[in-house]
């Protein structure tokens, strides 16, 4: 069941085709891809986890959690005022207000937004590209994918805040950053845990890479098997179809 909603104009209603959840995205804007239905699928969830998502944009991976565990609280954060208004409007399209809650703000802010080290886990997409002078910072599009208005180093040392000891942040990036996502992972305490390259097909180099980070766990990292997107017939691998069908992120106590 959903409430009716009020679309601005150049948005859409896109069915997520997942326990009948919906997202509202504008044409203008950016809208969500296949990294984020991967982050949400790598995260490991358990009951009752209090949960928030650093750069929510339209509050993707907030609904898909909510639909794919049995968390507590899903905080998505987001400092686009335009783009968290869509998000609200997706959070109330779907009925979802008692679990998931977007809070529109700056991740440089999180000291003043959040009470320290109260969250079981942490996720985030983050802008992938470095940005330059070029870059129009009022462009929507652009503040989504380059880091404009929070680079890795602010994920990384506001996930490090939010987390209780032992929590967890997942993330995903592009390979070309992966230094940075290590080394600033360390400086604040997260341990890079788990690591997995995902790629377009066999035979082609990686195209992102999913993270998992432990608040001051001791040193030792395991790169999992690749993850591939296509077959030889540019259709969807096997297994890129059970994520897309995935009913749990739950993690086994």
């Amino acid at each position: 069941m959903s409430n009716m909603i009020e679309l601005l104009e150049n948005e859409r209603i896109d069915d997520l085709q997942f326990m009948g959840l919906k997202i509202i995205q504008n044409t203008d804007g950016f809208c969500f891809g296949i990294d984020a239905v991967l982050l949400s699928n790598f995260c490991k969830i358990k009951r009752n986890a209090k949960i928030v998502d650093l750069g929510t944009g339209t509050g993707i991976i907030p609904i898909l959690l909510y639909g794919k565990s049995n968390a507590k609280e899903i905080i998505g954060l987001e400092i686009q005022e335009e783009v968290a208004d869509m998000a609200n409007r997706s959070i109330k399209m779907n009925c979802i207000e008692d679990t998931v809650k977007i809070i529109n703000d700056d991740i440089r802010n999180i000291e003043n937004i959040f009470e320290k080290g109260k969250y079981d886990v942490v996720t985030s997409n983050p802008p992938y590209m470095h940005a330059n002078g070029v870059i129009n910072v009022n462009d929507k599009k652009a503040i989504s994918r380059h880091s404009i208005k929070c680079n890795i180093e602010d994920v990384l040392k506001g996930a490090s805040y939010l987390l209780k000891p032992n929590g967890k942040l997942f993330m995903v990036n592009r390979p070309l950053r992966l230094v940075d996502m290590v080394y600033f992972g360390r400086k604040y305490n997260l341990e890079p845990k788990y690591i997995r390259f995902v790629h377009s097909k066999e035979g082609k180099a990686p195209k992102m890479v999913l993270m998992e980070y432990v608040k001051n766990a001791k040193s030792e990292v395991k790169i999992l098997d690749p993850l591939y997107i296509y077959d030889e017939n540019n259709n969807y691998t096997l297994e890129i179809e059970k994520i897309y069908s995935k009913k749990s992120v739950e993690e086994t106590e």
